[in-house]
């Protein structure tokens, strides 16, 4: 593992400073991009002392945070009202204002195109403002998740276009965003920060910054390194989800309980990591961070067969939730066409409220597509609206003995945990399960479907 050794000293001055403001809390810390990263990002540097600006191009969500309303569940609701009447935290669309930020965060999406080809315009135009407004004494990280070597090939670049030149002038490095939303136990404060400098005096900085909110920072040798780091972690989990979902739908075909099975091989102490099938991945992370790899091992003349693979069966495992939910209702004797079938769950993960790429979806759209009547029920998302590749638009109905009596078919996306699903159980028709949420469930088990 890197260490950091400390090369700045008091005669490399507008290092030196920069880095003494940084450790004093005195430095004016700017976000670009005010989501489920960014926020989040903002608060915990808030709540340590640092004055922190946020930027965003939507202006309804400057204007909530200058109200103090917040709008991210891993945001609390009183720290983010505190540190706005406190003037430590604000928000605004005026990019000129970059200019007087020490450090600047960019922290904006980076998705897919529809060929599934790596989307940065966000990154670029961020990088475009800042440029406008660079001036020396100021730190630069990037957190978007993108390809290895964005940071020096894209970034650095339109910075030092300016004139400015990168660890003498100006500060740059990577450093990923890795929180798990919804994690009870790890959080941005002790989830361990990945960081990479483009020269040691820019790491020196940028280890400085993160290390006076993270418990735990993990320097390595450059921005691609930490870069690549980050696209790894989610490609490793999307490989072994689609394994573990290819497992699922063999041992449909082989008449055997797969939750039964990974529960058996978790007991092992060693050499297992547990994962669980489902209805497909989502998020803004495993769909799209694994291709952000595949196109730039392309520039090599690499194949990411794995990848392609796992992107095949991950795809592949929604139209087997609904050929699932074709076979549950013709057990009863009811057909898909004209079926009230009531969807339980549309966030991409339990105890969240975020839909992007969430299987759900598209598990809807299918439904639709063949003639049922969908509704849904999720405490955290009380509307759909159509995005992305995604048109479908859907009110939050109530969970009642009616809306459950009344459906054909009850679909478990995802398994909330507010949720009481002795309660679905029980007054629903049918149930297909494609999470082990009733795994619990002692009563009426001849209604429940699993995958």
């Amino acid at each position: 593992m890197l260490e950091i050794n400390p090369v700045i000293t008091a005669e490399d001055t507008i290092a030196f400073n920069l880095k003494k403001k940084i450790e004093d809390h005195t430095a004016l810390i700017g976000v670009i991009g005010l989501g489920y990263v960014g926020l989040p990002l903002a608060v915990e540097k808030a709540k340590v002392g640092f004055t922190v600006l946020g930027f965003d191009i939507n202006p309804e969500k400057t204007a909530k945070i200058n109200a103090g309303e917040n709008y991210i569940r891993d945001v609390k609701d009183e720290e983010l009202k505190e540190l706005v009447a406190n003037k430590t935290l604000s928000a605004t669309t005026d990019f000129d204002r970059l200019r007087e930020c020490d450090v600047i965060i960019i922290c904006v999406p980076t998705p897919l195109t529809a060929t599934r080809d790596p989307d940065i315009s966000y990154i670029k135009a961020s990088a475009e403002e800042i440029s406008k407004c660079l001036r020396a004494g100021q730190l630069v990280t990037l957190e978007s998740t993108t390809y290895p070597g964005t940071t020096q090939e894209v970034v650095l670049p339109m910075l030092e276009k300016t004139g400015l030149k990168v660890g003498k002038d100006f500060f740059l490095a990577f450093s990923p965003e890795r929180v798990d939303p919804g994690n009870k136990r790890f959080n941005t404060k002790n989830t361990s920060k990945v960081v990479g400098g483009v020269t040691p005096y820019c790491l020196e900085i940028a280890y400085t910054l993160y290390a006076q909110t993270i418990v735990h920072v993990v320097p390595v040798s450059s921005p691609a390194a930490a870069e690549l780091t980050k696209v790894f972690e989610n490609t490793y989990r999307a490989i072994n989800i689609a394994l573990v979902n290819e497992l699922m739908m063999l041992c449909d075909r082989m008449g055997l309980d797969v939750w039964e099975i990974i529960e058996a091989a978790s007991t092992k102490p060693f050499g297992f990591h547990t994962f669980y099938p489902g209805p497909g991945v989502g998020g803004h992370c495993i769909p799209i961070d694994p291709f952000y790899l595949t196109w730039k091992a392309r520039e090599y003349d690499f194949h990411t067969r794995f990848i392609d693979l796992a992107w095949e069966i991950n795809v592949e495992v929604s139209r087997y939730v609904i050929n699932k939910i074709y076979r549950a209702l013709n057990d009863h004797n009811k057909s898909v066409k004209d079926a009230n079938i009531l969807v339980l769950g549309v966030a991409y993960k339990k105890d969240i409220d975020d839909v992007r790429e969430s299987p759900a979806l598209a598990i809807i759209e299918q439904l639709l597509r063949a003639g049922a009547k969908v509704s849904y029920h999720d405490p955290y998302v009380p509307v759909i609206e159509p995005h992305g590749g995604c048109s479908v638009r859907l009110e939050n109905t109530q969970l009642t003995p009616e809306q459950l009596a009344a459906s054909d078919c009850v679909v478990i996306i995802t398994d909330h945990s507010i949720i009481d699903y002795d309660f679905v159980v029980e007054h629903a028709q049918l149930v297909v399960d494609t999470r082990n949420a009733t795994k619990n469930v002692k009563k009426m088990r001849e209604k429940i479907y699993k995958i």
